[in-house]
């Protein structure tokens, strides 16, 4: 009886309402002494999917580029957690991921594909935008999430291939991406659709030793997207209102997920860095995903800046730190990564997601 209660509601959607109509008696059956522990902790986990579900009045069409790790894999996670579906793309094969995510939410109501792009080609863009279009439908939220910051050096000691690679993907990528999505989401009447830029070091300016390449790109993306939110909102003098894309509102918006530990955060990091700012401030995917995911989710109007390092969290982390003395869960006193038994990582002290 137990399992007939967990079984997913099959699709159509329509499903949705009975499951939840269903969580008292789950929760019942789950809490009853002869339960196991196991088969508690297995409850517990679809009772969780269900009501987070319950959140989802339709699904959402979401792109995530750069998503086969890193915070756009944890994004992706979050998204499909919620019953929406997703499209990840990655310049290396994103099936590994998408294989992962489906053994992972296979009970769900969200859906998840995966094609190969390469961010900084117009052609490869454009086919992203056709594959999301054809395995998703409407795109509702695109997060420009791919990224590169060529290594923490110094800016001559760079060779010109990793500046030429650097600004392609964060600058090039970004803009063919943003075109692409802001052409799609055009054809969507009756659709309100929502664009996402990363934003990253260097975005407010001051300096970025190490990551001077890494920082000018990022500087840029806030004029974009301020330039596009006049545009959409109010068009540009001299030329008429496309027609075509009337009925249809896209909005564009900077994404901020702050230091996040991945390759891009801990390859050619010193235990000084990673003592400060890294074990204060950082923080690891999943837990950045949970609180950006349904930011995102939530975010209306057009040209919003939405923060995972927000003042109030950066005040409460500093007073956490340096006056309660609280030790960072993710760095220990030498600089090196805690590693949490059981969990995997790389060498360069990154948590293995799958």
């Amino acid at each position: 009886a137990l399992s007939r209660l967990l079984a997913p509601p099959p699709p159509p959607l329509t499903g949705r309402r009975t499951s939840m109509l269903l969580l008292p008696t789950i929760v019942a059956a789950a809490l009853s002494p002869g339960v196991p522990g196991a088969r508690r902790g297995a409850v517990h986990s679809a009772v969780s999917r269900l009501a987070m579900q319950q959140q989802t009045s339709s699904p959402k069409g979401v792109v995530i580029t750069g998503g086969a790790g890193g915070v756009g894999y944890a994004y992706a996670d979050e998204f499909l957690a919620r019953g929406h579906w997703v499209v990840i793309c990655d310049v290396k094969d994103p099936e590994p991921a998408v294989m992962a995510l489906r053994q992972k939410h296979g009970g769900g109501l969200g859906r998840i594909y995966g094609c190969t792009t390469d961010v900084s080609s117009a052609e490869s863009v454009g086919a992203l935008a056709q594959f999301a279009k054809e395995q998703i439908g409407t795109v509702h939220y695109w997060i420009n999430n791919a990224g590169i910051n060529g290594g923490r050096r110094p800016f001559t000691s760079l060779s010109t291939q990793t500046v030429e690679a650097v600004v392609k993907v964060n600058l090039i990528g970004v803009l063919l991406c943003t075109l692409e999505a802001i052409k799609l989401m055009r054809t969507q009447r009756g659709v309100e659709s929502h664009v996402f830029n990363t934003v990253g070091s260097g975005v407010k300016g001051g300096g970025t030793p190490g990551y001077a390449c890494y920082g000018a790109t990022k500087r840029g993306l806030p004029q974009l997207t301020d330039s596009l939110v006049k545009e959409l909102d109010d068009g540009v003098e001299g030329y008429e209102p496309d027609e075509a894309a009337r009925g249809a509102k896209v909005n564009v918006h900077t994404l901020s997920p702050g230091m996040v530990f991945t390759d891009l955060l801990l390859n050619d990091s010193t235990p000084k860095l990673r003592k400060f700012p890294f074990g204060v401030l950082a923080a690891q995917p999943p837990e950045v995903a949970q609180d950006l995911v349904p930011k995102i989710l939530a975010t209306s109007g057009n040209g919003q800046k939405v923060e995972f390092l927000t003042t109030d969290r950066i005040l409460t982390k500093f007073f956490e730190r340096f006056v309660q003395g609280k030790k960072s869960e993710y760095i220990d006193d030498n600089g090196n990564v805690i590693k949490v038994p059981g969990a995997q990582y790389l060498d360069n002290g990154v948590r293995v997601q799958y």
